[in-house]
C-alpha cells in the first residue's frame, strides 16, 4: 500500500486542501482537554505552510444532530485557536463555502474550515447514495464545492480512513489527476500497522482486550494466521471461558458466539490464551471489594480485571517477544482497582519495546490507557484511529488510501 508521500512534492503557490482528524474532546465549556490529536499533525502542516502552500485544513468534530443551537458547541473555534497558537500564526475559521476568503490565502498561509459534519452530505454512505440519487446529488454537490478550493489533496486523518464520507473519499475521487497523498501521520500509520501484520519479526505476540468478541471477531480471525501467540483479555475473555464451560458469574458474556468460541480454540490449539485468574466484584465501583478468582467466578461477581497469575504469564510472552500489537484494555481499566492488568501490560509492552521489540498500540481505549499510565512514548507507535486501526488489522480495504496516487 505505498501511497504518493508530501516529500518531495512542490506546492508553493499551490491551494492545499489537508484533510485532519481533530475530533479532540471537549469540556462543558467548549475548551479543549487533550489536544494530542492537534500536535499529531503538526509535521504535516509545518511542512506544507514551510514549502509555500496555502493551507485549507479540514477536519469533523464530535456527531452533529442538525440542531443549530446544541451543535454550536462542536465549533471547530477551539481547534483554530490552538492552532493559532501553536503555529505562532493566525489559522481562520471558515465555513465550507468560503471560496473568495481561501483564494485570498498567501503562501505559507492557513485557515481551517467549520466542522464537515455540520453537513449531512459529509457522511452519506456510498451504499445509500448509489441507491438514492438525490442523496448522491447532495454528495457529490458538497465534495465538487470542496475540491473546487484546491490544487492539491492532502490525506492526514488515519482515524477516518475507514469512513466513506465525502471529505476522505468523493473530495479525492473529484480530483482525479491533480497530485492526491498522505501526510506523515497516515504515512507513520501504514508503516508500523503495515509491517507488523505483514512482515512481523517474530515470536508475534497480538493483544486483544475489550468488552465484546464480536467487536473483535474479524481481528481474531485475521491475526490468527500471522501471529505466533494471541493473548487475550478483558470482558470478552469470559465469552471464551464459558464456551469452554467454566462458571463465569455475572461476567458479561456473549452466549451466540459460544460456537464460534470453541471454533476458534480448536482450529488455534495453544495459540489462544486466555486469562487462568481473574480479579471479580460484585459491581464496577471505586469501593468494591475485589476477589481474586481462579477457574470458577461466584453467581453474584463479575469478572473486571485479568489476574495476577495471569498477568506474569502474559508478562513472560511479551518478554521474549520481538513484534507485539496490543489493542483493547485488559478489564475496566477507567475504575481502580480494576486497573491493574491493563498497566502492567501497559508496561510490559514498554519494556519490549526497550528491548528492541517493535510495539503497536491500537486507538481507543488502548490508546488511552497507555496514554494514562504515562508510557505512550515508550512504545514503537500509537495508532490515533481507534475503529481505524482494528479494521485495518481485520485486512479490510480502506477505499479512502485506495483513492489517492501510488507512490
Amino acid at each position: 500500500m505505498a501511497k504518493r508521500s508530501i516529500d518531495g512534492l512542490d506546492v508553493r503557490g499551490l491551494r492545499v486542501l489537508v484533510r485532519l482528524d481533530l475530533n479532540v474532546p471537549l469540556d462543558e465549556a467548549c475548551r479543549i482537554t487533550d489536544d494530542g490529536r492537534i500536535k499529531a499533525t503538526l509535521p504535516t502542516v509545518e511542512k506544507l505552510r514551510a514549502a509555500g502552500g496555502r493551507l485549507i485544513l479540514m477536519s469533523h468534530l464530535g456527531r452533529p444532530k442538525g440542531d443549530p443551537d446544541k451543535d454550536k458547541r462542536l465549533s471547530l473555534r477551539p481547534v483554530a485557536d490552538r492552532l493559532t497558537e501553536l503555529l505562532g500564526q493566525q489559522v481562520a475559521l471558515l465555513s465550507t463555502d468560503a471560496k473568495k476568503s481561501v483564494r485570498r490565502l498567501k503562501d505559507g498561509e492557513v485557515c481551517l474550515l467549520e466542522n464537515l459534519r455540520f453537513h449531512e452530505a459529509e457522511t452519506i454512505k456510498d451504499k445509500k447514495a448509489k441507491d438514492d440519487p438525490d442523496l448522491r446529488a447532495k454528495k457529490d454537490r458538497f465534495a465538487d464545492d470542496l475540491a473546487a478550493m484546491a490544487d492539491v489533496y492532502v490525506n492526514d486523518a488515519f482515524g477516518t480512513c475507514h469512513r466513506d464520507n465525502a471529505s476522505m473519499l468523493t473530495v479525492p475521487q473529484k480530483m482525479a489527476g491533480k497530485p492526491r497523498c498522505i501526510g506523515y501521520l497516515v504515512a507513520k500509520e501504514l508503516k508500523f500497522l503495515g509491517e507488523a501484520v505483514t512482515d512481523p519479526r517474530r515470536p508475534f505476540v497480538v493483544v486483544l482486550g475489550g468488552a465484546k468478541v464480536s467487536d473483535k471477531l474479524g481481528a481474531i480471525e485475521s491475526l490468527l494466521d500471522k501471529c505466533d501467540t494471541l493473548l487475550i483479555g478483558g470482558a470478552m475473555a469470559y465469552t471464551f471461558a464459558a464456551a469452554d464451560g467454566f462458571p463465569v458469574g455475572k461476567s458479561l458474556v456473549e452466549p451466540d458466539l459460544y460456537d464460534t468460541a470453541r471454533a476458534l480454540r480448536k482450529k488455534a490449539g495453544a495459540k489462544i490464551r486466555i486469562p487462568i485468574d481473574s480479579v471479580a466484584a460484585a459491581a464496577i465501583s471505586a469501593d468494591a471489594d475485589p476477589k481474586v478468582c481462579e477457574g470458577v467466578i461466584p453467581p453474584l461477581m463479575m469478572g473486571l480485571d485479568i489476574g495476577p497469575k495471569t498477568i506474569a504469564a502474559y508478562n513472560d510472552t511479551l518478554h521474549t517477544a520481538a513484534t507485539i500489537v496490543w489493542n483493547g484494555p485488559m478489564g475496566v481499566f477507567e475504575t481502580p482497582p480494576f486497573d491493574a492488568g491493563t498497566v502492567a501490560i501497559a508496561n510490559a509492552v514498554a519494556g519490549a519495546t526497550g528491548r528492541g521489540a517493535t510495539t503497536v498500540v491500537g486507538g481507543g481505549d488502548s490508546a488511552a490507557a497507555i496514554k494514562a499510565a504515562g508510557l505512550a512514548d515508550k512504545v514503537s507507535h500509537v495508532s490515533t484511529g481507534g475503529g481505524a486501526s482494528l479494521e485495518f488489522l481485520e485486512g479490510k480495504p480502506f477505499a479512502a488510501i485506495d483513492v489517492l496516487d501510488d507512490a
